[in-house]
């Protein structure tokens, strides 16, 4: 099966290559996506410019397709079981939620020169973290490329029920599998509280296990993909 990934904030494609490859060896064609804006060389993409990247992908694939999104593109991700619900077989959330409709797209950090740059790492100290040594955040740093406004700001609009019919597994990274629960259970995920079908499965990571847990991520995600 296709399997598409698609990479959080400030970051391109290039940060799959490890889970791709494990990917590839269990019989899967991974294919990592590089964003309108994340670092394809185009600073004015806005948020509708990575929907269509992201459902050009969906519609290039022989057959169904597993999409996974990584932090915020957890959105993006579920944007795609919107659009095309009866193309995505699953969707794969790593390290976040998906936002509803009328919500902004990742407004966390402030704006500079039309962009969103990468905070550093004083936000994410603590369990986001834990597991990255001094050369895995360099590496990451210095790859970060700052979010455009257009996608930061950008306005999530969904519209397609039948994205509630679309199985979904919530990896749970720097938190637990009974953390994610209760925020759904809660009221803090609505799009999860409509989703008829969500499992939860934990990974020992921080926040980025496609670094730091390559095969495993993997792994969960090929026993995921099934047509």
């Amino acid at each position: 099966m296709d399997i598409l990934l698609i990479a959080g904030l400030w970051l391109d494609g290039s940060v799959w290559t490890d889970v791709a490859a494990e990917l590839d060896k269990l019989g899967h064609r991974p294919v990592p996506i590089t964003l309108p804006g994340q670092g394809d060389g185009a600073p004015a993409a806005t948020l509708d410019d990575q929907v269509a990247a992201v459902v050009a992908a969906v519609d290039a694939a022989t057959g169904p397709v597993l999409v996974v999104g990584h932090s915020a593109a957890c959105t993006l991700a579920w944007l795609a079981a919107d659009a095309r619900p009866a193309r995505v077989a699953g969707v794969a959330l790593v390290g976040g939620f998906p936002s509803a409709d009328g919500e902004l797209y990742a407004d966390f950090f402030d704006i500079v020169d039309d962009g969103m740059p990468f905070p550093g790492w004083g936000p994410f100290e603590g369990a986001d973290a834990v597991d990255l040594d001094q050369d895995a955040r360099r590496a990451i740093a210095s790859a970060a490329v700052p979010v455009p406004v257009g996608v930061a700001r950008g306005v999530v609009r969904l519209a397609d029920e039948r994205r509630f019919d679309v199985p979904v597994v919530v990896v749970c990274p720097e938190f637990s599998p009974d953390e994610a629960r209760a925020c759904v259970d809660g009221g803090d995920v609505p799009e999860l509280a409509r989703a008829q079908h969500v499992e939860y499965v934990d990974i020992d990571s921080g926040h980025w296990p496609m670094f730091t847990r390559p095969a495993e991520l993997a792994r969960i995600l090929a026993e995921r993909a099934v047509a």
